[in-house]
């Protein structure tokens, strides 16, 4: 069975739960678990998008007893299923309205869509966690590898936006994944506050968790 809805918490009733939504993105980032193992925690996260609400909705329910916060993470871009990840939103909010709500992305949704999608997320979802991973747009572009044109740009401008909507936001950087790539952690922090985010090092993990 394909895995929606995860925890990687090891206790019967985790407080945090996370939803796999695709396995679409347009990043190619070489340091991506993805790229090493197909299951978190036993769970194997690859499928092929077909599923439903109801679906999500299932596999949460084993869940929803103990959540106290929804993140959407997995092997992808949560935004690129933006209207499933709106329609859970508005499950959760009308059914489990002290749930906080955290998307983890990698910052393209407003490049992609063309639109300003912290506007329809507004009142949705608590906080964003926004992948920097660089300092510079070229080494950006050599660890994150992206697909879309502007990416670089485009994540300091999606958490601008997302900042002006009265959304909470952090910017993360990976280090330590191999003896290649230096980032410079101090400008990265620079960066996430110059923006007025928080600013995250998440030090590289061989088994992701």
């Amino acid at each position: 069975m394909y895995t929606l809805v995860y925890s990687i918490n090891k206790e019967e009733n985790p407080q945090t739960v996370y939803i796999n939504l695709t396995n679409a993105c347009t990043n190619d980032c070489v340091f991506c678990l993805r790229t090493q193992k197909d299951d978190v925690c036993g769970k194997e996260m690859w499928h092929d998008d077909s599923y439903n609400l109801n679906d999500i909705i299932a596999q949460f329910d084993k869940y929803k007893s103990s959540a106290k916060e929804v993140v959407f993470c997995g092997y992808g871009e949560p935004f690129l299923k933006k209207d499933m990840m709106k329609d859970f939103c508005l499950y959760l909010r009308k059914n489990f309205p002290y749930i906080k709500i955290r998307v983890n992305t990698n910052g393209h949704a407003n490049q992609i869509y063309k639109v300003n999608t912290a506007e329809e997320f507004k009142g949705l979802i608590d906080s964003v966690s926004v992948s920097l991973n660089a300092s510079t747009e070229k080494e950006y572009n050599d660890i994150c590898k992206p697909k879309i044109e502007n990416a670089y740009n485009s994540v300091k401008d999606f958490v601008k936006a997302y900042k002006s909507a009265g959304i909470d936001v952090s910017m993360s950087i990976v280090t330590g994944f191999d003896d290649i790539h230096n980032i410079d952690v101090k400008e990265c922090e620079n960066i996430a506050h110059s923006l007025g985010a928080k600013f995250r090092n998440r030090e590289f993990i061989a088994n992701g968790y």
